[in-house]
């Protein structure tokens, strides 16, 4: 009778996994019959290339297309016109996937292997057309699981706007619409396949407003005090200072307005500066020694100054227990394979980055697991990742090689190579989203995670304060 029982179990236990391997590998056939679809749909945003809380027809693209699937569709969040969350489902656990769509100014780019403008304002030189497309299939394969399977649980979308500088996240998050999530999930377009521990700068940003007197240059310079003396006197201080800051950090800054003639006092200048460091105490920090070095700026060359608040950005906590899940669920997914046409456009972008030959080897394959990164750039995931278990994930979107940010990024983001790195993405993201619906354990090892690397007593403090979402940082 025991034996009996016993077999009894394990044969349910077979049955069981059986069928969720059928599952998974259904969700993962179901998205390939949606590849062209989903290809039109990033298509379609990379050819807008809409800017930070501009993008309201990319917005309504994907709102549309989840609409069209069931999800219920709430717009506006956060005071953000171009922000929505769209939902599916109900009950524990609530599993959030992130979503992006703007574009950067000043990177129009044709889909080809040569730099050659496309006339337009902007560019999508960090594959966030990619972002959110892939997210979108994503939260809608799962939604098509969960309803034939009848699991019960909550997929949500998160149409996140303006990451490139506006910090739209960080409104998200200070509104409380995270608050009842389980654990996030998210992906970033790159040049090659990995899903190790990310990190990510703490970030603090302002434009820096100087206002003199104008007077002819020539004929009457006394009577003028310029506001480009200003902003030249602050960044002379501020580069000296960089002697003097922890060397991790970095200060970045472009005028944004130096006057309109040399012949005229110029009576306004602006210039636009971040600051970033791997830790937000250090951001702070130097945030106000910035500051110093403006009203001091201000004082010394008869203008005055003030300064607007555009962004602010925590450093990106890592989760690795769900971290060590999507890697193993990469894996299997597997890498990016190039037909003969996308090896001849790659080895030309290739050659344009001063490479010798094509490293074809990092689309094709996974990197190795790693529970620690450097960090470069900064996200405003960071601060989705304070409050709530997260995790992400980078696909082969771009030649391998390709720096973001440049026009080879674009060019390969409006080809076949950056549809083929999305739905690796896609993919990945819907396995490791069904893997935590059939796995509370591993959300509550997540959370205990969570509150063990940021501490008992953490109490989230956005950095850009309570400023309203700067709608108009690209206007």
């Amino acid at each position: 009778m025991k034996k009996a029982l016993l077999f009894s179990i394990a044969s349910l236990s077979f049955v069981f996994t059986s069928f969720a391997q059928e599952d998974r590998n259904n969700a993962l056939k179901n998205l390939d019959s949606k590849t062209q679809k989903y290809g039109d749909i990033a298509h379609e945003i990379w050819e807008l290339a809409e800017m930070g809380y501009l993008e309201n027809k990319s917005s309504a693209l994907l709102q549309k297309t989840l609409s069209d699937e069931g999800f219920s569709i709430n717009k506006g969040v956060a005071g953000i016109p171009t922000a929505f969350i769209a939902e599916y489902g109900s009950g524990y656990p609530v599993i959030a996937i992130l979503g992006e769509y703007d574009a950067l100014p000043g990177l129009s780019q044709q889909a080809v292997a040569e730099k050659k403008s496309a006339n337009k304002a902007a560019g999508h030189a960090c594959g966030h057309h990619l972002f959110g497309t892939a997210s979108t299939a994503a939260a809608i394969a799962v939604k098509d699981w969960l309803k034939k399977s009848k699991t019960q649980g909550t997929i949500r979308f998160y149409g996140c706007p303006a990451e490139e500088g506006g910090s739209g996240k960080v409104y998200m998050v200070r509104e409380g619409l995270f608050n009842d999530v389980d654990a996030a999930i998210h992906w970033h377009p790159g040049a090659q396949n990995a899903a190790s521990a990310g990190a990510a700068l703490a970030n603090k940003s302002a434009k820096f407003r100087f206002h003199g007197t104008s007077a002819h240059a020539a004929g009457a310079p006394d009577r003028g005090r310029s506001a480009l003396d200003g902003v030249e006197a602050m960044n002379n201080m501020v580069n000296m200072m960089r002697e003097h800051i922890p060397q991790e950090a970095r200060i970045h800054y472009v005028i944004t307005d130096g006057g309109k003639a040399p012949n005229v006092v110029p009576n306004f200048a602006e210039v636009y500066y971040y600051a970033r460091h791997n830790k937000r105490d250090v951001v702070i920090d130097i945030f106000d020694r910035i500051v110093k070095a403006a009203e001091g700026a201000a004082l010394g060359t008869g203008t005055t100054m003030d300064y607007e608040m555009i962004g602010g950005t925590h450093e990106l906590l890592p989760n690795l227990t769900l971290q060590k899940l999507m890697h193993d669920n990469l894996t299997t997914v597997g890498g990016v394979s190039y037909s003969d046409e996308e090896k001849a456009f790659a080895n030309k972008i290739s050659v344009s980055l001063g490479y010798e030959e094509l490293d074809i080897q990092r689309a094709n394959s996974i990197q190795p697991y790693k529970e620690e990164a450097r960090a470069y750039g900064s996200t405003d995931v960071g601060d989705v990742s304070f409050t709530i278990p997260t995790v992400g994930m980078g696909a082969a979107t771009w030649v391998p090689g390709t720096p973001a940010h440049s026009w080879q990024a674009v060019a390969a983001g409006g080809t076949s190579i950056g549809t083929k790195g999305m739905m690796v993405a896609a993919k990945t993201l819907t396995l490791t989203a069904m893997d935590l619906f059939k796995t509370p354990s591993t959300i509550d090892k997540a959370k205990a995670e969570l509150e063990e690397r940021r501490g008992k007593d953490f109490k989230y403090i956005p950095l850009l304060g309570d400023r309203p979402p700067a709608l108009d940082y690209r206007k």
